[in-house]
């Protein structure tokens, strides 16, 4: 059903989703994935070096993810075939090679999982072909199961996040090439729109070169001269003088300054290049208030998240310079050409980011990406963030530790992943966020002793008991199971003179007599010890005793003098000898 309740449209008589497993009778056992775009690779199990049925068996479980909803890009599937080749290989070379999955045993799988690389590749491949042969209902109970559901450790990831100063060094510089090209862009179209409002005389050179980007608006390219034998001899003279260097680079984005646009999205919203690379065009909707602002309604599309869960939308202001909004709005203008041509060319099929690639340049063509519309891509492109690394002084393309550096320091959040995985595979390996968490760490633990040693009390003050409170030296227990200070073996490992200082501690009327009683004793021992013995040993107990005192008020508190009992002396004279630690 659409949005408005109506029924969608069904494809054409006579349409079926094609087999993904297809055995042809002759010994052929292919299977076929379709990816999202609509590419279709073909795996051969015929030829893995295992005995036919064993063909078989992978090949169906294998058949089983290449549908709709489980594996929908061609990188996935290639690498989990190159996995699952792998093993067949080495259950190949076994003494005796099981014939099929009910014959394989924890031993030989231990063996397989021992000879693995200790890295994270050897992980993958674990993973990849433990989780296909798990899909078989022979393998899921039994030792065998308990075999494969076993976790591969690996070793830390090494990509680590930038220093400040190398983020700030990327960005800066992407962000001047970006800007600059959403400069020359602007400048051009508004001399394109003068010279279709005839501002220009005819014949001149602003009017050619009006003319010019006009052409090259509606068709990508300039006019060009052809020679006899039908090859283009270059662009025609007029507009050659005209348009002096820079041609096509007047409107359309070049795939550096693509890849520009791609690290500051990448560094303002902390997207992936999976994410960049199909970023469609948001829809921009006028903001309710007085000031006109616009806020874009994104919509991403986030594969690893699992089936039900690849879409989502993303609200975005543009409140001014420097803003999320803004970045969209120069996104917008900055392909505006571009877009409209592809929409022509092939409707339905823009994207964000589309670039325009130089004239007989290398056209390696992702299968598992939108197409290429005539000389326009999308996306980022390889090459295009490798040379602009290069040219900032980068090893490598920015966006894996770029990426690393927005989740785990600035964003400090999840983005297209699970919490677990954020802490797992972001923050906790990553050298930079452990060095910045060492003050967090030590301040916390010294808020923590702060809170400990706090001269404010704590307990939470009452005007009766509660049954379900357990009775202490010096107050009621409600959490003694949950102490802020537990013991090794668990319960609270604290004395009871630290009880006024939890919050678990509950006291009411019947604690004063006691508790002023105590109060007086810590008085006397100040006149008989050392200032700095008693200092460290009782002047917190005292300090929190007269925030007790305060509370309940001199009255109060006289009257609980007065009512001190025998078993209330024995009790505080046990506390202050250290009788009741034991």
């Amino acid at each position: 059903m659409t949005g408005r309740g109506r029924r969608a449209s069904l494809p054409a008589g006579g349409h079926s989703r094609s087999e993904s497993l297809v055995a042809d009778g002759q010994g052929g056992l292919l299977v076929r994935h379709c990816n999202r775009e609509g590419k279709v690779r073909e795996y051969d199990f015929a030829g893995l070096p295992v005995a036919g049925p064993m063909q078989a068996s992978l090949a169906a479980l294998f058949a089983a993810r290449c549908v709709p909803g489980r594996w929908t890009v061609h990188a996935t599937s290639a690498a989990s075939w190159d996995h699952l080749r792998r093993f067949a290989e080495f259950l190949a070379r076994q003494q005796r090679p099981p014939r099929d999955l009910d014959e394989l045993t924890p031993h030989v799988v231990r063996a397989w999982r021992a000879g693995l690389p200790a890295s994270v590749g050897g992980g993958n491949a674990f993973r990849a072909v433990a989780g296909l042969l798990r899909d078989d209902a022979r393998l899921q109970a039994g030792p065998l199961a308990d075999e494969l559901g076993r976790r591969f450790r690996v070793p830390r990831s090494k990509v680590q996040s930038y220093s400040e100063a190398e983020f700030d060094q990327f960005t800066a510089a992407a962000r001047h090439r970006f800007r600059a090209a959403v400069q020359r862009i602007g400048e051009n179209a508004g001399h394109l729109q003068r010279w279709r409002d005839g501002a220009f005389a005819e014949g001149s050179t602003d009017w050619v070169l009006g003319e010019g980007l006009d052409i090259l608006a509606r068709t990508s390219d300039l006019p060009r001269r052809i020679r006899a034998n039908g090859r283009s001899d270059g662009i025609e003279a007029r507009y050659r003088d005209a348009f002096g260097g820079a041609t096509w680079e007047r409107l359309f984005l070049t795939g550096a300054e693509a890849a520009a646009l791609g690290v500051l999205l990448m560094a303002e919203f902390g997207w992936n290049l999976s994410v960049i690379d199909r970023l469609g065009v948001p829809l921009a909707s006028p903001d309710q208030g007085e000031d006109g602002r616009v806020t874009y309604r994104i919509p991403l599309e986030k594969p690893r998240r699992g089936r039900g869960r690849y879409h989502e939308t993303r609200n975005v202001t543009d409140s001014g310079a420097g803003t999320p909004g803004r970045l969209i709005t120069q996104a917008l203008q900055a392909t505006r050409f571009a877009r409209a041509i592809v929409e022509e060319l092939a409707p339905g099929s823009s994207r964000l980011v589309v670039w325009r690639a130089r004239p007989g340049g290398r056209r390696r063509v992702n299968p598992d990406c939108l197409p290429p519309v005539g000389p326009f891509r999308f996306g980022i492109h390889s090459d295009g963030a490798k040379s602009s690394a290069a040219a900032e002084g980068l090893g490598s393309s920015p966006f894996r530790r770029g990426r690393r550096t927005v989740i785990a320091l600035d964003r400090r959040e999840p983005a297209q992943h699970s919490q677990g995985t954020h802490d797992r595979h972001y923050v906790l390996p990553d050298d930079r966020v452990r060095a910045e968490a060492v003050e967090v760490i030590a301040a916390g633990a010294e808020d923590a002793a702060g809170r400990a040693r706090s001269t404010v009390l704590a307990a939470r003050l009452q005007d009766r008991p509660d049954p379900a409170d357990v009775e202490t030296a010096t107050a009621d227990c409600s959490g003694y199971r949950n102490s802020p200070w537990p013991s090794i073996g668990g319960g609270c490992g604290a004395s009871f003179l630290m009880c006024l200082a939890c919050p678990n501690a509950r006291v009411h009327p019947g604690h004063h007599p006691r508790l002023a009683h105590l109060h007086e004793a810590l008085g006397s021992l100040r006149s008989v010890l050392p200032p700095a013995a008693w200092a460290a040993d009782w002047r917190d107990s005292r300090d929190r005793l007269e925030d007790l005192r305060r509370r309940i008020g001199e009255g109060p508190w006289s009257h609980a003098l007065a009512q001190v009992t025998g078993a209330d002396c024995e009790l505080v004279s046990h506390l202050l000898t250290g009788a009741l630690d034991a």
